[in-house]
């Protein structure tokens, strides 16, 4: 029987599973398990093989939904910004297909960092067996099971999760979102009126109607020059000014953000605050006025996260280059850890690459992200902090893929495209955040940055004095 060949190769393949070695990748432990509890799923059905017996369909009620409550439902559930829920059979089983097709391309969950290459918190990428279940489930016409064997709905708490703000701060007034037309990126400017400086050791986020909030930033102004663009006003990709300061983000299914001990952030006094959020149609006529939540603590931060901001302006692509390419290097001279990164482009950018090249030669992957999507960019916090030495070269790779061929080109035919702020421009930021292990060293940090700000800008700020 040419089953009872295949299954013991299949048994064996399975115990003996290891990962692939990956130029420049060093494996935790924690992916070793991961990737033999994928092979160690499928044991049970080769025992079933050579036992004779057909293997039993996944479920909806004892595979499919744990796999959606725990992953999906976050988002998919009445009055969040997915299109529909996916906690009901029906809901689920009428888009088993989709659902299969969209886990399989990793579409869905939107989560753009590969595998192996950084490890952050928050992490929404699906485990291979969960995508072979999802699948094989479709494939068998989205058996509902036994009802008995339906876990218990995910249960999403109404309110401030993390009890009364300090502060709320809430947008001036509802801004209105069409029914249909194209994605708006809107900053509204909220004076703060703070007398005093304030330390935030947590926020939380809520939009009023989170159908159409795709996401969030939070802004600081010290010196109030987004008033000068009003109460409100369109803002893609940049606010207008340079930000004195910033308290994060927030995308859909984000958890209330708590700021590491020690790392508190800085609500300066007279500041403002200026939200950025992107809104998409929904296909009726919609409302928000979303509301950020602030927790104080009377503890001053001990450390400071410094930006060390890899980029360029330097972006010309002609028409019809599929592989445009946008570099930029910095050197830390001093004992530094990455807490987070934070990468940004525009609409044509393909892959978007960071690596740390150590003292000793060795290559540290900080991110890499093979199909960058635009309207799923996020702020990435690792999970464990990333030691960077003195001497460390940090670098980044930007490719850009400017032809017909790109379903993300917002231009057909394509045209030449150059850095700048507007929808059709492009930029190449990425945005290592990092502490010093010694803070007497930030002096000597901030000197390094600062000239690398300024060789950046050909040192226009600068004018001989007369």
């Amino acid at each position: 029987m040419p089953a009872l060949n295949v299954a013991p190769a299949l048994l064996l393949a399975a115990l003996s599973f290891q990962l692939p070695d990956t130029e420049g990748v060093r494996h935790t432990p924690a992916e070793f398990r991961q990737s033999k509890e994928v092979m160690v799923a499928f044991v049970p059905a080769v025992l079933q093989i050579l036992a004779g017996r057909p293997v039993p369909a996944p479920t909806f009620t004892r595979d499919v939904a744990p796999i959606l409550y725990q992953h999906c439902a976050t988002c998919h559930h009445p009055g969040e910004v997915a299109p529909f829920p996916l906690i009901a059979y029906q809901d689920a089983a009428k888009r088993a297909k989709l659902i299969a097709t969209v886990t399989a391309s990793r579409y869905m969950p939107p989560w753009q960092p590969e595998a192996g290459y950084g490890h952050f918190q928050g992490e929404r990428r699906l485990p291979d067996a969960d995508i072979a279940t999802l699948r094989r489930w479709a494939e068998a016409g989205a058996p509902q099971g036994d009802p008995a064997q339906l876990p218990p709905a995910p249960h999403f708490p109404e309110g401030w999760q993390l009890g009364t703000p300090d502060m709320t701060v809430r947008m001036p007034k509802p801004f209105a979102i069409a029914a249909d037309g194209p994605d708006q990126y809107m900053c509204f400017v909220i004076p703060l009126h703070l007398t005093a400086d304030k330390y935030v050791r947590a926020m939380e986020f809520r939009p009023q109607t989170r159908s159409v909030v795709h996401h969030a930033l939070f802004l600081l102004d010290s010196g109030h020059i987004g008033r000068q663009f009003g109460e409100s006003y369109p803002c893609f990709g940049t606010p207008g000014f340079l930000p004195s300061g910033a308290l994060g983000g927030w995308t859909p299914g984000m958890q209330p953000a708590r700021m590491p001990d020690g790392l508190q952030l800085i609500l300066r006094k007279g500041s403002d605050l200026v939200m950025q959020i992107h809104y998409h149609a929904t296909g009726k006529p919609e409302a928000d006025q979303s509301t950020l939540g602030l927790y104080f603590t009377d503890k001053p931060p001990t450390k400071w996260v410094a930006d060390i901001a890899l980029g360029s302006h330097q972006i010309d692509i002609p028409p019809g280059e599929r592989a445009y390419k946008v570099r930029d290097h910095f050197t830390t001279p001093v004992d530094v850890e990455a807490v987070g990164i934070i990468p940004h482009a525009h609409y044509i950018c393909k892959e978007i690459e960071g690596w740390a090249i150590l003292p000793d030669g060795r290559k540290q992957w900080l991110i890499r992200i093979r199909d960058w999507n635009f309207n799923w960019q996020e702020q990435y916090r690792y999970t464990t902090p990333v030691k960077l030495p003195a001497d460390t070269r940090l670098e980044m790779e930007f490719t850009y893929d400017n032809s017909d061929a790109n379903p993300r080109n917002p231009n057909h035919p394509a045209r030449r495209v150059v850095w700048g702020p507007e929808t059709t421009d492009e930029m190449a930021g990425l945005h290592v955040q990092v502490v010093p292990e010694d803070m007497d060293d930030w002096h000597e940090l901030g000197q390094a940055l600062w000239g690398k700000f300024m060789r950046s800008v050909g040192g226009g700020f600068y004018r001989k004095p007369e």
